[in-house]
C-alpha cells in the first residue's frame, strides 16, 4: 500500500493544503457573517451559492483540462480560490459573499475532479477502495485542522482570511514542481450523465442522496452551534468532530469495500447513517457531550460513503473517462446540495 501511495504524495499533499484552506474558509464565513449581522436567509444562500458554483465547475472543468492539462487547471483552481477568499475580506456584504462563495464552489469542484481522475488512473480495482479511503481521510483531516485553527484567534479580524488565501496558493506547488506523471489526455470532455447512469445507477442515486443529506449540516452547522449558545471553540469542535470521525472511518471501510461487494458495504453504512440522523432529530439530546457524540456518529457514517460510491463506479469505467465519472458525481453531489439549502430557524 505504501509503495502505491508514494507516487501520489504530491497530489495528496496539494489536495490536503486545498482542503485545509477550505476548512478555514467554510467556517470563517458563517461565523463572521453571524457577527456582522447577516440575515438567516443570507447565511443560507452562502450554501446555495456554493452548490451552484460546484455544479458549474463540474460542467466546465473537463473542457478546461482538455485545453491546458491537469496540472495547469489544478493550479488555476487554487489561485482563483485564493482570490475569492480575499474578496470576501475586502468586501464584507452578502451581495459579494454569495457570488464569491459560488466561485469557491466552482474551484473546489474542478480541483476534486482533477485529483480524483488522477488517482483513478494510478490505481487498480484491487486497491481503489483503500486508496480513495486514504485520500478522503487526508482531506477530512486537513479540513478539520483548518476549522480548528479558528480557535487560535479572533474571527472578527483579517488573519484567517489571509491565512486561507496563503494556503490556497501553497496547494498548487506540490503538483507544479513534482515529476509525477500526469494523466493521459482526455478522450472526451462532455459530461455524459446517461452514460454515468448506465455505468452504475446505484452510484448515481447514492451520491445524489449524499449531497442532499450533507448539505444543511455542512453549510449551517456553525450557525446552529452558535445559536444553541456554543462559544467559538465549541463551534469549531462541533464542525470538526464529524469530519475527524469520518477520517478515522475511511481505512477500515475502504479495506472492507475492497474485500466485499462495495454495494453491500454501502448499504451497511447507509443504515448506520440513518440511525445517527434519527437520533439527532428525535432523541431530544441537549447536553454538549451528547450533541458532540451524535455529531461524531453522523460523520463516521456519512463521510465514509462517497469514496465507496466513487470506487464502485470507477471499477466499471473505461480508461480515459475517469474525469467524466468524477465530474458526474461532483455534479450529482452539487445538485443534491442545491436541493436542500434552507436558512436556519431562529431560536
Amino acid at each position: 500500500m505504501l509503495r502505491s501511495l508514494l507516487p501520489l504524495a504530491a497530489l495528496l499533499m496539494g489536495s490536503a493544503f486545498l482542503l485545509f484552506a477550505g476548512g478555514v474558509n467554510s467556517l470563517i464565513l458563517p461565523v463572521r457573517g453571524e457577527a456582522e449581522g447577516f440575515s438567516a436567509a443570507s447565511l443560507g444562500l452562502l450554501g446555495t451559492g456554493w452548490a451552484i458554483g460546484y455544479v458549474a465547475g463540474c460542467l466546465r472543468t473537463p473542457t478546461i483540462v482538455a485545453r491546458v492539462g491537469h496540472i495547469r487547471a489544478f493550479g488555476a483552481m487554487c489561485a482563483i480560490a485564493a482570490i475569492a477568499v480575499l474578496l470576501s475580506l475586502v468586501l464584507i456584504t452578502p451581495l459579494v459573499w454569495i457570488p464569491v462563495r459560488a466561485l469557491s464552489g466552482f474551484c473546489f469542484a474542478g480541483a476534486a475532479m482533477i485529483v480524483e481522475s488522477w488517482l483513478n488512473e494510478r490505481v487498480d480495482s484491487a486497491s481503489r477502495g483503500r486508496v480513495f479511503g486514504i485520500y478522503t481521510m487526508v482531506n477530512l483531516a486537513a479540513t478539520t485542522a483548518g476549522q480548528m485553527v479558528l480557535t487560535l484567534g479572533d474571527a472578527n479580524g483579517y488573519f484567517f482570511f489571509v491565512l486561507a488565501a496563503m494556503v490556497y496558493c501553497l496547494a498548487l506547488l506540490p503538483t507544479a514542481i513534482s515529476a509525477t506523471t500526469t494523466p493521459n489526455p482526455l478522450t472526451s470532455v462532455s459530461l455524459n450523465l446517461r452514460g454515468l447512469w448506465k455505468n452504475s445507477p446505484i452510484a448515481v442515486v447514492a451520491v445524489l442522496m449524499v449531497g442532499v443529506s450533507n448539505a444543511s449540516f455542512g453549510t449551517l452547522a456553525a450557525v446552529y452551534a452558535a445559536r444553541i449558545g456554543l462559544d467559538i471553540g465549541d463551534i469549531a469542535l462541533f464542525a470538526s468532530i464529524p469530519i475527524l470521525a469520518g477520517a478515522a472511518a475511511q481505512i477500515p471501510i475502504g479495506i472492507a469495500s475492497d474485500k466485499l461487494d462495495r454495494r453491500r458495504v454501502l448499504i451497511g453504512i447507509g443504515l448506520c447513517a440513518l440511525l445517527a440522523d434519527g437520533l439527532f432529530l428525535f432523541g431530544g439530546f441537549v447536553s454538549l457531550w451528547a450533541v458532540m457524540s451524535l455529531a461524531a456518529l453522523f460523520g463516521a457514517t456519512v463521510f465514509a460513503m462517497y469514496p465507496v460510491i466513487v470506487a464502485h463506479a470507477n471499477d466499471h469505467a473505461a480508461p480515459g473517462t475517469f474525469i467524466q465519472v468524477s465530474g458526474g458525481f461532483c455534479w450529482s453531489t452539487g445538485s443534491g446540495q442545491s436541493l436542500d439549502q434552507r436558512p436556519p430557524v431562529s431560536r
